[in-house]
C-alpha cells in the first residue's frame, strides 16, 4: 500500500542567486500525493557501489537510473537495455529521489 505524504509548499530564495526555490514542508494541506514504499527495492550496503543506494543489490544505482531518464531514455528502453530491472525500480527510483529531496532546505543569508 502506498504511504501518503502531504507537503506545504513555500517559496524561498536560493543563497546567493536570488533565484526562487520552492521547498516542501510536512503537514499542510495544500498539496499531497501517494509515494510508494521502496524500501524493499531501494539497498544501501557499504560494500557496493561506494555505499550508494541501489536497485535490488544489483550494482544499479539510483543515480544510474535518474541519469539515463535525465539523458531522454524512457522506462521501456531502460528495461530493454537493462531486463533486471522493472517498471517498479524505476519508480522506486523516482520516489526515493523525490523523498531525498524532500529534505533539501535553503539557507537564508
Amino acid at each position: 500500500m502506498p504511504v501518503k505524504k502531504v507537503f506545504r509548499l513555500k517559496s524561498a530564495r536560493l543563497l546567493g542567486s536570488g533565484l526562487p526555490l520552492l521547498g516542501l514542508t510536512p503537514g499542510s494541506r495544500n498539496v499531497s500525493f501517494n509515494q510508494m514504499d521502496y524500501s524493499k527495492i531501494i539497498t544501501i550496503e557499504a560494500g557496493k557501489r561506494s555505499g550508494k543506494p541501489c536497485i535490488r543489490g544489483m550494482r544499479i544505482t539510483v543515480s544510474d537510473i535518474l541519469s539515463y531518464l535525465a539523458s531522454g531514455m524512457t522506462e521501456e528502453e531502460i528495461v530493454k537495455d537493462f531486463p533486471e530491472l522493472t517498471r517498479e525500480d524505476i519508480k522506486a527510483s523516482l520516489a526515493f529521489a523525490a523523498d531525498r529531496e524532500g529534505h533539501l532546505m535553503a539557507v537564508h543569508a
